[in-house]
C-alpha cells in the first residue's frame, strides 16, 4: 500500500526467506501477528500452524540451474512481451473490484444522486468524485489488511482488539449490514413493481430472497478458482447491466445540454456550503461509501493469494482433523496466512483492479444517475419532493416511456447484484465477529432473513411511501456507521505490530478454545507510512464531520 515494505530483522535473510521452499518442520502451537495485543482474550485462540515448504529438494542443483535458466529469459524478454504477461497476469485479478464496486451503485444511491441532481444541477458531480476517491483510499486498505494479515476486518477485529470493543463493532457492522439490506430488498421490490405493476410490493420482497439463495449456494470461496471466476463472472455482467442501461438514458437527454456544463460540476462548486446542498452533499457520500463493502473488499482478495501459494509450493498440507468453514461437513475453521512471495505479487494488482473497478464503472454510475436528473429534472418543482416512483413517471414524462423502462431495469440489476454481495459481507462479519458454528447456508439463510422482515413489515403495512422512507432512512443509518467501521481499519493498517509478514511459505492457523505459546518472530513490515496515515485520518475526519453534519441537519428537518 505504501510502496516500499520495511525489513525487520536483516535483509538478506529476509529476500532469502521469501522466496525460500522449506521442508516442512513439525506443527507448532500459534498466536503470531496478535502476540503482543494488550487483550490476550480477544485474541484468536490457536490451533496449530504448518509451516510450508516443498519436499525437501530445495539444494537440488538442477533446480537452481533450472531456476537461473528461468531468469535469464526472462531478463530478455522484449517491452511488449512484459507487457502482456503484466496484461494477463493482471486479467486473473478481474473481478473482486466488479464486486466490490456492486456496493457503489446500489439503489441507496439512486434517490440521493436523483435528488442532487434535481436540486442543483451538475453542481454536486465534485461531490460524487470525492466520495469515489475516498472509497478508492477505504478499500486499498481493506485490500491491503485482507491480504498482508489473511484476516478480514471483522476477524481482524476479534483478533486485535478487546473483546468488549469487538461486540460493539459487531453490532454496528450488522446494523450496517441490514439497513444496506433493507435497501437493496426496497429497490429490488420497487423494481419489480415497476416493471411489472400488478406483483404487489410485498410479492416483490419475498422474492428477492430467493434469486440471492439461488446463487450464494455456487458461491465458494476456498473451492476451485474456476468456480469463483464464473461467480465474479455472472456479478460482472449485472454492473455491465447497469452501465449499459444508463448509457441508453444518456443517449436519450435531449441536447440542450453540453458537455462543458457536465465536466463543470466536476469542479468544486459554492452549492456544496449551502444549506441544502451540503444535505445533498452528506447523503451522496452516506450512500457512497458503503460499510459493508470494507468487509467484503478485505475478505475476498484470499483466493488469489491461496492460488499464487498453490502453483508456487508454499501452501502447506491442510490438516486432517479440520475442514475450511465454507464445507458443511465440519465448523472448524482455517485462518489462511499467506506467503510473503504471495503478497508482494498479489497487492498491486488487487489495489489496481479494484481502482480501475470503482473510477470508472461506480463512478460513471452515480455520475450517470445525476446527470440524467440534472439535464431532465432539474428545476421541475415535482422533482424536490418525489420519491422513485415519481422519479420514474418524471422520466417517462419528460423524456420517454422508454427512459421509464430502462430505470426500472437498471435499478433492479443494481438491487439483486447488490443483494448478493450484500449477503456475502454478512456472512463474512458473522463468521469473522462471532465465530458462528452452523453451516454456511444457514448463515446466509439467517442474514437475509432478517433484513427482509423489516421490508415486508413496511411494504405490507404502508405501501409505496413507506418503503421510499424506509429507504431514506437507511441511508441516515449507514452514514451514522461509517466512521466507526473506518477506524478500525485505518488503525491496523497503520500498526508495524498488526502488518509484519513472516518470511517463508504460506501458514494454516486451525482454531480452537485452546490458547497457544505466542511465537515471536522478524519479518516484513508492510504497515503503511506517516504520509498515507495522515491522508486516511484527514479522509477519516472529513468523514466523520460530514456525517455529523448530515445528522444535525436532518434533525433541524432539512431532510
Amino acid at each position: 500500500m505504501d510502496g516500499r515494505p520495511k525489513a525487520v530483522g536483516g535483509d538478506a535473510a529476509v529476500a532469502d526467506d521469501s522466496i525460500a521452499r522449506q521442508a516442512s518442520p513439525p506443527i507448532v502451537s500459534f498466536q503470531e501477528r496478535i502476540a503482543d495485543s494488550k487483550n490476550p482474550s480477544a485474541q484468536i485462540t490457536a490451533g496449530a500452524i504448518v509451516a510450508s515448504g516443498s519436499e525437501g529438494n530445495g539444494g537440488d542443483g538442477n533446480s537452481i540451474a533450472a531456476s537461473m535458466g528461468r531468469s535469464s529469459r526472462a531478463r530478455v524478454q522484449t517491452p511488449i512481451e512484459r507487457l502482456k504477461h503484466v496484461l494477463m497476469t493482471f486479467s486473473k485479478f478481474i473481478g473482486p473490484g466488479f464486486m466490490v464496486s456492486v456496493a457503489y451503485i446500489d439503489p441507496g444511491n439512486y434517490s440521493t444522486d436523483i435528488a442532487a441532481g434535481s436540486s442543483y444541477r451538475f453542481k454536486l458531480l465534485f461531490v460524487v468524485l470525492l466520495s469515489n476517491l475516498f472509497a478508492i483510499l477505504l478499500q486499498s486498505l481493506a485490500i491491503q489488511l485482507g491480504t498482508v494479515t489473511g484476516l478480514d476486518l471483522a476477524s481482524a477485529c476479534r483478533a486485535y482488539l478487546p473483546r468488549w470493543l469487538n461486540y460493539f463493532l459487531y453490532v454496528l457492522a450488522e446494523v450496517a449490514i441490514i439497513a444496506t439490506d433493507i435497501a437493496e430488498v426496497i429497490g429490488t421490490a420497487i423494481a419489480l413493481n415497476l416493471l411489472i405493476p400488478k406483483l404487489p410490493l410485498v410479492a416483490g420482497c419475498a422474492l428477492s430472497i430467493l434469486d440471492v439463495m439461488a446463487i450464494l449456494i455456487f458461491y465458494r470461496p476456498d473451492g476451485s478458482m474456476k468456480g469463483l471466476r464464473v461467480f465474479e463472472f455472472f456479478v460482472l455482467l449485472l454492473v455491465l447491466g447497469v452501465v449499459i442501461c444508463f448509457c441508453i438514458q444518456l443517449s436519450l437527454i435531449k441536447h440542450t445540454t453540453t458537455v462543458g456544463e457536465v465536466f463543470k460540476g466536476y469542479l468544486p462548486s459554492s452549492a456544496i456550503v449551502q444549506s441544502d446542498g451540503l444535505y445533498q452533499a452528506c447523503g451522496i457520500l452516506g450512500a457512497t461509501v458503503m460499510p459493508h463493502s470494507l468487509y467484503l473488499g478485505s475478505g475476498i482478495v484470499k483466493p488469489r493469494l491461496r492460488e499464487y501459494d498453490q502453483k508456487h509450493g508454499l501452501m502447506p498440507q491442510e490438516p486432517v482433523s479440520a475442514a475450511s468453514s465454507t464445507i458443511d461437513e465440519s465448523y472448524d475453521k482455517i485462518l489462511y496466512i499467506p506467503s510473503l512471495a504471495a503478497i508482494k505479487h498479489s497487492l498491486k494488482y488487487s489495489i489496481t483492479e479494484l481502482a480501475l473497478s470503482l473510477f470508472t464503472f461506480a463512478l460513471f454510475v452515480n455520475s450517470a444517475i445525476l446527470i440524467v436528473a440534472g439535464a431532465s429534472l432539474y428545476g421541475n418543482p415535482d422533482a424536490l419532493t418525489a420519491d422513485i416512483f415519481g422519479i420514474h413517471r418524471l422520466l417517462s414524462s419528460s423524456i420517454s416511456s422508454g427512459a421509464g423502462t430502462i430505470f426500472a431495469l437498471a435499478l433492479l440489476l443494481s438491487g439483486i447484484s447488490a443483494g448478493i454481495v450484500c449477503t456475502i459481507a454478512g456472512q463474512m462479519v458473522s463468521e469473522g465477529a462471532l465465530r458462528w458454528k452452523v453451516k454456511p447456508w444457514l448463515r446466509r439463510l439467517i442474514t437475509r432473513s432478517i433484513s427482509i422482515t423489516p421490508s415486508i413489515i413496511i411494504a405490507g403495512a404502508v405501501g409505496q411511501k413507506g418503503l421510499d422512507t424506509a429507504l431514506n432512512a437507511s441511508q441516515v443509518v449507514l452514514s451514522t456507521v461509517l466512521p466507526f467501521v473506518t477506524f478500525p481499519l485505518i488503525y491496523f493498517t497503520a500498526r508495524t505490530r498488526y502488518m509484519m509478514v513472516q518470511p517463508g511459505g504460506a501458514r494454516l492457523h486451525v482454531e480452537s478454545r485452546e490458547d497457544g505459546q505466542a511465537i515471536v518472530s522478524t519479518g516484513t513490515d508492510m504497515s503503511n507510512g506517516w504520509v498515507l496515515i495522515i491522508i486516511s485520518a484527514l479522509v477519516w475526519l472529513l468523514i466523520a464531520v460530514m456525517n455529523v453534519a448530515n445528522l444535525v441537519l436532518l434533525g433541524l428537518g432539512n431532510a
